[in-house]
């Protein structure tokens, strides 16, 4: 894995558990020479990933719309910055430039985002692995909710399955690493929609 693409809330919440979780995730990067992929964002979790990343001397590439640009407060000392018309744009670059995505704490589009991106993947538009950074119990309902949908035959196994889950850094990027897309024959590309 080269470049990874983590979502993550714009707020730090309530927990300092939340950035400093941010802060191992970076450390985790910077060591096994992964580059950080992120919404472009220089405040809450977002920019505390992003910093910390940049100051162990790591890779971040920021993606961020230009309607949010002024809202989100643009990161201005990255490695890289996108600047895009809108939101589907951003997401798919994202997406391009990324071999696998972690979820860190975050509100509504750190969920939207995951989970658009687990539906690429069981579609057959990617076989990228997906994470939970799982920070506190930050996402023991969200788990709960899943293994239910199973339980209830509205989620096949398999495709629960793809979402790992841990609540280290180290030890999700090592499930990333060895993670084994679920065997489908009907992989396509988002080109051929």
């Amino acid at each position: 894995m080269k470049n990874i693409c983590v979502y993550c809330g714009a707020n730090t919440g309530r927990r300092a558990e939340y950035t400093a979780a941010a802060d191992a995730l970076a450390a985790e990067l910077v060591a096994r020479d992964i580059g950080l992929v992120f919404g472009g964002g220089s405040i809450g979790i977002m920019g505390a990933v992003a910093d910390a990343v940049l100051a162990r001397g790591g890779r971040v590439t920021g993606i961020i719309p230009e309607a949010l640009a002024v809202r989100e407060v643009p990161h201005r000392g990255l490695t890289k910055m996108h600047v895009v018309g809108s939101m589907h744009e951003r997401k798919a670059l994202m997406a391009d430039l990324s071999d696998g995505f972690i979820a860190l704490p975050g509100g509504l589009g750190t969920i939207e985002e995951l989970f658009e991106i687990l539906t690429w993947s069981q579609l057959g538009f990617h076989a990228k692995p997906c994470g939970l950074l799982n920070v506190a119990g930050y996402y023991r309902h969200l788990i709960a909710f899943l293994d239910h949908s199973v339980a209830e035959e509205l989620l096949l196994p398999q495709y629960r399955h793809m979402l790992l889950e841990a609540d280290d850094p180290a030890h999700l990027l090592r499930q990333m690493q060895d993670y084994q897309a679920p065997a489908m024959d009907h992989r396509i590309s988002r080109e051929q929609l």
